[in-house]
C-alpha cells in the first residue's frame, strides 16, 4: 500500500511511542495531586509545554493543551471572540476566510446562532489565497476576531499570515490561525508570524489521535469553553493528557528540527509528480496556489469522471488517498473550498487530493502517478461503455 492521505492523520512515529511509554505506564500520576507520582506527571507535562513553547517561539505559559486541533480552534475563536465581547458588548463580528476548516467555521456559526455575532466571510481568488485588500474589505469597527488558517487542507494553499494578521492588528483586532497543517512544514514561529493565537494538532505530526496545543498570547483575554477544576491556568479545564502532550511535544520538535532538509526533498517530489500527473493525464487539473503551497500536498479535479470512483480504482492499484477533507466524510456535496475558488460544482466532485508524510518516496509517488492514469482511464472508459 501507497500511503498518501497524511492530511487526514500520520502514523505514530516510534520516537513518539517510546516518549509517552513510560506516562502510560509506571507514571501514570495525576498532574494536579501533590504526592510523588503527581508530581512525576506534573513534572513531565511542564518539559512537555517547555518544549512546544521553544518551537512556537513563545512562553511556556501560553501554550494550552487540548484534545486536537478541533477544540484548539473551537477554544480559540469562541474564547477570543467571547471575551472581547464581554469586554466590550460592540464587538459582535468575526471574520473567517471561505475556505476554512470546519472547525473553525462552526466555532462561527455557532457564535452567530448563540451570541448574536455577526460572521463575516473574506473570499478567496481562484488559488485559495486570501488578499490583504479583501480582508480590509470585510473588517469592521465591531470585529472582535480574525480568524484565517495558516495552510489549507484540501489544496494545500498557503496563507500570507504575516501580512493578513498585521493588517487585522492595524485594526487593533487580535488574528487566530490553524496551523494544523503547517505544522512540521512551515515556519512556526509565532512572533514572526505576528498572531495572537494558532493551533497545532499531533495526529498530522506522527503522534496520537487525541492531542493538541493551542498557543494565545499572553495579552489576549480568552474565555474558557470547558469548565472544571481549573487545569491549564483556567482556559482549559480536565485532567491533561500527560502522555499525548509528551507524544505531541516530541513528534512537533521532531518535525522542526527536520523542517528544513524534509521540506526541500517533499517539494521536489511533490512538484515531480504533479508533472507526472498532468503529463499522463491532460485534461486533469491542479487546485490551489501554483507555488504558495505546502511541500505534501497535490490536489486535482479530474473532469468527466467521479472523484469517488477515481478513488475506488486507486485503492485497488494500492494507493490510499482521498476526495478532500476527511472532517466531510460521507458528504456528496461538491467541496467548499473548490467552490469558493470558482471551481464548478460539477468539476468539484472530480476532485481528488493526494498528501504525503516525510516518508514518502520518489518511487513511490511514481507508482501512483502511473496509478492515477490508469485509474481516470478506467474510470473513463467504464463511463463511455455505460452510455446509451
Amino acid at each position: 500500500m501507497i500511503f498518501l492521505d497524511a492530511a487526514a492523520t500520520t502514523p505514530v512515529r516510534r520516537e513518539v511511542l517510546d516518549a509517552m511509554w513510560p506516562h502510560l505506564t509506571g507514571g501514570f500520576g495525576n498532574p494536579s495531586s501533590h504526592h510523588t507520582l503527581g508530581e512525576s506527571a506534573a513534572a513531565a507535562l511542564a518539559g512537555a509545554r517547555s518544549a512546544v513553547a521553544s518551537v512556537l517561539g513563545c512562553r511556556q505559559g501560553e501554550v494550552v493543551f487540548t484534545s486536537g486541533g478541533t477544540e484548539a480552534d473551537n477554544l480559540a475563536v469562541k474564547g477570543i471572540a467571547l471575551a472581547r465581547q464581554a469586554a466590550n458588548p460592540q464587538l459582535d463580528r468575526v471574520v473567517i476566510s471561505a475556505v476554512e476548516h470546519p472547525a473553525v467555521e462552526e466555532s462561527a456559526r455557532y457564535l452567530e446562532r448563540f451570541h448574536g455575532f455577526t460572521v463575516d466571510v473574506v473570499p478567496v481568488d481562484a488559488t485559495g489565497r486570501v488578499t490583504p485588500e479583501a480582508l480590509a474589505a470585510v473588517l469592521h469597527p465591531e470585529t472582535a476576531l480574525v480568524s484565517i488558517m495558516y495552510a489549507n487542507n484540501e489544496v494545500g494553499t498557503v496563507q500570507p499570515i504575516p501580512a493578513l494578521a498585521e493588517l487585522a492588528h492595524a485594526r487593533g483586532v487580535p488574528f487566530h490561525t490553524d496551523a494544523v497543517q503547517a505544522a512540521g512544514w512551515l515556519p512556526l514561529d509565532t512572533s514572526s508570524l505576528g498572531v495572537d493565537a494558532m493551533s497545532i494538532s499531533g495526529h498530522k505530526l506522527g503522534a496520537p489521535k487525541g492531542c493538541g496545543a493551542l498557543f494565545v498570547r499572553s495579552r489576549v483575554r480568552l474565555e474558557p469553553v470547558i469548565h472544571g477544576g481549573g487545569q491549564e491556568r483556567g482556559r482549559r479545564s480536565g485532567t491533561e493528557n500527560v502522555a499525548g502532550a509528551v507524544g505531541l511535544a516530541t513528534a512537533l520538535t521532531l518535525a522542526q528540527d527536520r523542517q528544513p532538509e524534509q521540506q526541500a526533498r517533499v517539494e521536489t517530489l511533490r512538484d515531480r509528480f504533479i508533472g507526472a500527473v498532468l503529463a499522463g493525464v491532460p485534461q486533469a487539473i491542479l487546485t490551489g496556489h501554483p507555488s504558495e503551497r505546502l511541500p505534501s500536498v497535490a490536489s486535482f479535479c479530474f473532469p468527466g469522471t467521479s472523484g469517488e470512483s477515481v478513488l475506488l480504482e486507486l485503492e485497488r492499484r494500492g494507493v490510499v488517498c482521498s476526495s478532500g477533507s476527511a472532517c466531510a466524510a460521507g458528504s456528496d456535496a461538491p467541496s467548499p473550498v473548490l467552490t469558493a475558488m470558482g471551481i464548478s460544482a460539477e468539476v468539484a466532485q472530480t476532485a481528488v487530493r493526494f498528501s504525503f508524510d516525510a516518508s514518502v518516496t520518489e518511487e513511490d509517488l511514481a507508482a501512483a502517478a502511473a496509478a492515477v492514469r490508469a485509474a481516470v482511464g478506467s474510470v473513463k472508459n467504464l463511463g463511455a461503455g455505460q452510455r446509451p
